[in-house]
């Protein structure tokens, strides 16, 4: 009449599986706003294809347990252009709107002054693969995982002590806020080098005709030839038209994206030993202990299997932000951005992708919302991006701090330049 009573053991294994968050499993979102499209799209889609893995697999695994609730993960996408009113409105569109716990990006100059704010103000959690995007007025904005530009230091660094008789370098950069604070960190390490920086050349990013830009930087017989942080069209751009004009020295980069298609444009002997900064996973020297990204290679294998000649340098670094977000969530038993924080920063200390690193920054940014260590140097040897060396971004800062200082100050890239900039046109 008033039901079937429940049995000791059957109130017993309720409260076992509400404690175990089995009965209140919910749905919870992560905002990726980037560019989708364009010339950026090479580290932006990429970037989201390995979210999804990284997504899928910590959903087959039962979601991500927070105090006594489960929650399965939804990535919400939205393509910015690389337009920063764009930006702008699907920042807001991910955070009123889809409710979203976290916000990954690109930065650059998808990261206005009008966004830094919206941020603050609803105290979104936001990385960013730009560090040179940090300030004090949006504590909430970090980088945990790419540590751009200061990385480049460690390739200059490399080619100072394996050839030492490299004494010149031209370099070009795209005219925006990834060429720029790349271009000042490449003035700094070529001057702690002692390589001397003959040739300067800024384009604008909707260029598509490279010859002029490569004829005017080899005029004087560089050793190297830089392309900067250049887009993935353009670092292709530029290196098939210093191959037509027979250039025989060293080439650099950041990034080479897609290094096969250029062997096949160029030849294997002009790309040999072409220097930049990202790894393919399935490199043996990530197997060592120091590397905190779980089974690279095996995330690299089926990566390329599910997305077939789409890994880039950022095809790993948006999965290595969820996995810290996703650690210091759990500890922190709570989504709030500051108490996550703070559990991403606990003793100073992080675990990047490449070994343990510190948050650092407040000296170049004005806050320690960087994670910065070791970095690797890669070179192409018999037709592979194979790692060289993990270089210490942090000794060689130690040495040539005033150095970059110097660089990006004349470049007005400091952090305070930025906020009195951002504050004048407001």
């Amino acid at each position: 009449m008033g039901g079937r009573a429940k049995s000791p053991v059957g109130s017993a294994l309720a409260v076992a599986l509400r404690n175990f968050g089995i009965e209140s499993r919910t749905d919870l979102k992560i905002g990726f706003l980037a560019p989708l499209t364009g010339p950026l799209k090479a580290w932006a889609a990429p970037g989201l294809n390995g979210s999804s893995i990284w997504i899928d697999r910590v959903n087959a695994a039962g979601g991500v347990k927070v105090g006594n609730r489960r929650y399965m993960l939804e990535l919400v996408q939205y393509d910015t252009k690389y337009q920063p009113d764009l930006a702008l409105r699907g920042a807001r569109k991910l955070i009123v709107e889809d409710d979203v716990k976290l916000i990954l990006m690109i930065g650059g100059d998808d990261l206005s002054p009008e966004l830094r704010r919206l941020i603050s103000q609803q105290r979104m959690l936001v990385s960013t693969l730009l560090p040179s995007d940090l300030t004090p007025d949006a504590p909430t904005l970090v980088a945990p995982s790419e540590v751009h530009p200061i990385y480049n230091v460690t390739g200059v660094e490399w080619l100072r002590r394996n050839k030492p008789h490299l004494k010149t370098a031209a370099m070009c950069a795209q005219k925006d806020l990834l060429g720029l604070p790349s271009m000042a960190t490449y003035r700094a390490a070529f001057e702690a080098a002692g390589i001397e920086l003959v040739a300067e050349k800024l384009f604008e990013p909707d260029s598509v005709d490279f010859g002029q830009v490569v004829e005017e930087m080899m005029a004087r017989n560089p050793d190297i030839l830089c392309w900067d942080t250049a887009y993935e069209p353009f670092v292709h751009e530029l290196t098939v038209e210093a191959f037509k004009r027979g250039f025989k020295g060293q080439l650099l980069s950041c990034t080479c994206d897609n290094y096969q298609e250029l062997i096949r444009r160029t030849s294997p002997e002009f790309m040999e030993g072409f220097v930049f900064q990202f790894p393919d996973f399935d490199d043996p020297k990530l197997n060592e202990p120091q590397v905190n990204f779980e089974d690279p290679g095996e995330f690299y294998d089926e990566f390329c299997r599910r997305f077939p000649g789409e890994w880039s340098a950022v095809s790993w670094e948006y999965a290595s932000t969820l996995e810290l977000w996703k650690n210091a969530v759990q500890r922190a038993r709570t989504f709030e951005p500051f108490a996550v924080l703070a559990f991403m920063r606990v003793g100073g200390v992080g675990h990047h992708a490449f070994g343990e690193a510190i948050w650092w920054g407040k000296d170049l940014f004005g806050i320690d919302n960087a994670l910065v260590g070791d970095w690797p140097v890669v070179a192409i040897v018999d037709g592979r991006a194979r790692i060289q060396e993990y270089g210490s971004i942090i000794d060689w800062w130690n040495s040539h701090k005033s150095v970059l200082i110097k660089h990006m100050r004349a470049l007005d890239l400091m952090w305070d330049q930025r906020e009195h900039q951002a504050a004048a046109s407001s």
